[in-house]
């Protein structure tokens, strides 16, 4: 270990910057500590807007060589970057249990493997972008997705490397350089992509990383105006503060916010398979924003899936993300289970029952939680919790059920369950959300839109649809007639 090195479970991570393709040191450093024991890791760079600009200028310097390299070569490119995740998973997962709390046989199996997957699939879709040409009288039309420039990538603590890669991979495939600010709480793979990076031969400035605080670094980067893109996933209060620093240079953003997404059982469903769906909620500590952590239940039926429910989740063990028993790890800081503990003291104040839960645990860990008699315009029910805390309500007929989904100001996604093939056609079609999974949750392909509706964001990604945030789409008209014969 030296001055600017940590080692996290035997794995050398570097505490400075990552600017146009050298590392740099700032004169202040933040602590990050592991929400695992809460052990101190190390002390991490803090950048300024000092270092923002240099990343900023890299990015602008590097732009219009990246921008110019042939769709194949990028392709290459990222390719190799897949191939260094893939080299490192290990590394990556352990080093990510540590910074995160979350589960290291999902880093091992899942989640790493999925950011390879990231830089994999944009490369290939960028070899096949493309729209068929077509006519207006007689004028031929032709659309091109145009590199933007330099984009900011802001990114979560909940799934850092997985959601920096699936910003990341379809600016770098468009011919756009990216500055990626991690989260504070959680910056450690992103150094480590760093290195992958460089390794693969991405040329410098192509890809800077900066460390630091949102008020410090964070303001800096999205009021920047040779910024062409922002991208930003977290909280809605962050999210109105990003769009106020963009508005000025009308700066395209594109926003995955919060969500408090319902899952919709109703009697004719398969009740253990219901269960099993509402359980998994449970998954990273609950602190997934497409969670849903609104159990809304046919009243017929509601004793019966409680029971089930009850059961499953009394077999969940709580405890250290890095035992493969685990199933449920930490809360991420202590100010995010203060937050969590906050919700559910108050829900049971004002007359809540805990069907299971409702307590912290010890260090960083919360009990799976489950909260009954609520009311619909409580602060439980409407405000999103980010920890292991679910409700249950009830509802008597289809109507009820999608009312009750539906009423709150996000729109992320929801989850169904029913025997009814008729019924979840009608109900899809009614439910406010961005994804809905039916008798199914987190079945994700890289190709499907993804975003949320009302308060859950702005825009879609995945597919084409990420290539049309980051590009300037062209439109070239060509006129039949008119050309010189110098032959």
């Amino acid at each position: 270990m030296t001055e600017h090195t940590l080692t996290v479970a035997g794995v050398t991570v570097d505490t400075r910057h990552w600017i146009g393709g050298e590392r740099l040191a700032s004169a202040a450093t933040f602590t990050d500590v592991s929400p695992v024991d809460g052990a101190v890791i190390g002390e991490i760079s803090r950048g300024t807007p000092q270092e923002a600009e240099a990343a900023v200028a890299a990015a602008k310097a590097a732009f219009p060589g990246w921008a110019a390299t042939p769709r194949a070569e990028r392709a290459r490119l990222l390719h190799a970057v897949a191939d260094g995740v893939e080299k490192r998973l290990e590394e990556l997962a352990i080093v990510e249990t540590t910074d995160n709390g979350a589960l290291l046989r999902s880093h091992r199996r899942g989640v790493m493997p999925r950011v390879a997957h990231n830089f994999r699939f944009f490369a290939d879709w960028l070899l096949t972008l493309g729209h068929e040409d077509f006519e207006t009288r007689g004028h031929t039309n032709h659309v091109s997705w145009d590199p933007a420039g330099p984009c900011v990538l802001i990114t979560p603590w909940n799934a850092p490397l997985m959601m920096a890669s699936w910003k990341i991979a379809p600016a770098l495939a468009a011919g756009n350089t990216v500055v990626l600010k991690p989260a504070e709480w959680t910056p450690l793979t992103a150094s480590l992509l760093a290195d992958i990076a460089a390794e693969a031969g991405l040329p410098a400035g192509v890809l800077n990383i900066v460390q630091g605080y949102g008020s410090e670094v964070g303001d800096a980067l999205t009021s920047h105006p040779d910024v062409a893109r922002i991208s930003f996933t977290g909280s809605v209060p962050t999210a109105r503060h990003i769009a106020a620093q963009a508005a000025p240079q009308l700066t395209p953003l594109s926003l995955e916010l919060g969500g408090k997404s319902p899952l919709l059982v109703f009697a004719d469903a398969d009740l253990d398979l219901a269960a099993d769906l509402a359980v998994e909620q449970y998954d990273n500590a609950g602190q997934v924003c497409l969670a849903a952590t609104r159990i809304l239940v046919e009243e017929s039926v509601a004793e019966e899936f409680t029971r089930r429910f009850t059961a499953r989740a009394a077999r969940l063990r709580q405890g250290d993300p890095r035992d493969e028993a685990t199933d449920i790890g930490p809360n991420i800081h202590p100010r995010q289970l203060d937050k969590i503990d906050g919700f559910v003291q108050r829900a049971l104040a004002a007359g809540a029952r805990a069907v299971v839960g409702g307590h912290r645990g010890e260090g960083q860990y919360y009990e799976p939680t489950l909260l009954t008699d609520v009311a619909q315009d409580s602060e439980i029910v409407q405000e999103e919790v980010f920890g292991p805390v679910l409700t249950l309500q009830t509802f008597r007929t289809e109507d009820e059920a999608v009312r009750l989904a539906d009423d709150t100001r996000f729109g992320l996604a929801a989850t169904l369950a029913t025997g009814s093939r008729e019924r979840a056609e009608r109900v899809t079609a009614r439910l406010v959300a961005g994804t809905v999974w039916v008798n199914c949750f987190f079945v994700r392909d890289l190709q499907a839109p993804f975003g949320g509706s009302r308060q859950s964001g702005v825009g879609r990604e995945g597919g084409t649809w990420s290539f049309d945030f980051y590009c300037d789409l062209k439109n070239t008209v060509t006129a039949p007639k008119g050309w010189q014969d110098h032959g």
